[in-house]
């Protein structure tokens, strides 16, 4: 199994988690075009692609391009891009090879993309206050950029309000709600919004035939150990694991070689740990430092040398710290765009 820690991908959950959500989107009436900032690789997102994803969406340039070359071609970066000469060159000839989208919020960020060859969503806030205009200003904004010569593909939105206990529910409704506002203002302004977009991993299992016609969940095709805090997925539904070996039990303490730069060092402030052991429920990941993990373990501990799997609270900084995918059926993927930060 190759030197610890290291992912292990098991390919079998891997393929229920893209099925389950790409039938979910049909019930909801959208296209899936899925966050691969998750995965990071290629061929992952092939999985997706061929499940029934329009295609994907990713956070940076770094990103489309690794995707590009590896033969998607519709892409969305689901960012406010702040483009200078660089930026743009590199969007220009990404634009040339694939169908491309990006984000935006202001017209002063519009007037940098004026004269590339790609669509452009206009980002709205529906609650997680991060980017995006208020919903009313979105046909302003929308005009602005159409006025620039741009086309506006339509309306998105990001519900990362919906990371905490029992806010699902709530985050799917006000997405619902501000991207109908937008479509809405955007339609007064002459600039018709032909997609309203959004969703995340907690929401989308709310999301329901309406406004929102593409959805955009990333953390599902995995899992971590923040979904199963919230009630999102199961154990059965976490697809991907940091093996991790035991090297010390001094003081009745579980420690393991999976510290923070294997793991990553997200814990929300609601979260029992910064992450979770698969097959042990009531283990907890209870310190971490950048070599060592220290276990909160109920019952029989594990014996000194044996390997443990640990679920990360927050799977996409995981695998960003990795080289490549392990996986349960044999073989190694790359994390191809791995530290595609730009």
């Amino acid at each position: 199994m190759g030197d610890t820690p290291h992912l292990r991908l098991d390919v079998e959950v891997l393929d229920r988690n893209i099925a389950a959500m790409a039938q979910r989107a049909g019930a909801a009436g959208a296209r899936l075009r899925p966050h691969a900032k998750t995965h990071k690789c290629p061929q992952v997102g092939r999985r997706q692609l061929a499940a029934g994803a329009d295609g994907l969406t990713v956070a940076t340039i770094g990103e489309a391009e690794v995707f590009a070359d590896a033969g998607v071609t519709d892409l969305f970066i689901a960012y406010p891009l702040w483009v200078d000469a660089d930026a743009a060159s590199r969007l220009r000839a990404l634009a040339g090879r694939v169908r491309l989208a990006v984000g935006c919020d202001s017209a002063v960020a519009g007037a940098n993309l004026a004269g590339l060859p790609l669509e452009v969503m206009v980002e709205v806030d529906s609650g997680h206050h991060r980017t995006g205009v208020r919903p009313a200003d979105a046909g302003t904004l929308a005009a602005a950029l159409a006025g620039s010569g741009l086309t506006v593909r339509g309306a998105f939105t990001f519900p990362g309000h919906s990371y905490a206990p029992g806010a699902g529910r709530g985050a799917a409704q006000e997405e619902a709600a501000a991207l109908a506002e937008a479509a809405r203002a955007m339609a007064a302004a002459g600039v018709p919004a032909g997609v309203t977009s959004g969703g995340s991993t907690p929401s989308v299992a709310f999301a329901g035939p309406g406004v929102v016609d593409e959805l955009r969940p990333g953390v599902y095709v995995f899992g971590d150990a923040q979904q199963v805090e919230l009630g999102t997925i199961g154990f059965d539904e976490v697809a991907l694991t940091v093996v991790a070996t035991v090297v010390s039990l001094a003081g009745g303490r579980v420690v393991t070689d999976a510290g923070s730069k294997a793991l990553g060092a997200d814990r929300a402030g609601w979260a029992s740990g910064y992450g979770r052991v698969l097959g042990e429920p009531d283990a907890r990941v209870v310190a971490l430092s950048e070599h060592h993990s220290t276990i909160s373990w109920p019952g029989p501990l594990p014996a000194l040398g044996s390997r443990v799997l640990v679920v990360p609270n927050h799977v996409c900084n995981t695998v960003n710290l990795a080289r490549e995918y392990h996986l349960s059926s044999g073989g190694t993927w790359p994390v191809a765009a791995r530290g595609r930060n730009c």
